[in-house]
């Protein structure tokens, strides 16, 4: 019986610190968020709360570490612009496959241009980028796919562009109004 009990605190236990391992770690964006390598032997400087035991604010977790690695830039800083940075679709269909559009950047700096990723804010928008290098004065393309499945109404979506630039991120955005697919 006292064995039962004991499993249950420890299941309750881990259900707990997994929920605050969450709320830390993902941003109000849904963003990953990495702590600074200072924050993990600080416990000062920790983002986990002070109430928690003290072996779970110096015990790092690898998988979760792995989890919310985000790729940091490759190569010297450089700068691009794009020709636009929105696209609207108009007046769509539920379920339709055809809306396409290309994004055109170019280069704007002196160092080859390397894009690490380009991430739709859902699964809904799926960008495809070039993997490798722009040259400086280079142009390249971002084809972005967007699937409105069952979604309705006026929609606005964004493609989060990573990049060897300062910032990092751009951002590009798609818009619609989905309109019910006739019966």
């Amino acid at each position: 019986m006292e064995d039962m009990k004991e499993q249950i605190k420890i299941a309750l236990l881990a259900v707990i610190a997994g929920t605050l391992i969450v709320q830390v770690v993902i941003s109000p964006y849904g963003d990953a968020v990495v702590a600074e390598p200072e924050a993990m032997s600080n416990p000062a400087a920790s983002p986990l709360p002070a109430a928690l035991p003290q072996s779970l604010n110096n015990t790092p977790n690898p998988i979760a570490a792995q989890a919310t690695k985000i790729e940091k830039p490759k190569g010297p800083v450089t700068s691009m612009i794009f020709a636009q940075n929105s696209h609207d679709f108009g007046n769509i269909i539920q379920n339709s496959t055809t809306n396409q559009h290309t994004f055109t950047f170019t280069n704007t700096g002196t160092n080859p241009l390397i894009i690490s990723n380009a991430k739709g804010s859902c699964g809904c928008t799926v960008p495809k980028w070039p993997k490798e290098p722009i040259p400086p004065g280079g142009t390249g393309t971002i084809e972005v796919e967007y699937k409105p499945g069952s979604q309705k109404g006026s929609q606005k979506k964004t493609v989060t562009v990573t990049a060897n630039t300062e910032p990092a991120d751009t951002r590009l955005s798609i818009s619609a109004v989905v309109e019910e697919e006739p019966q």
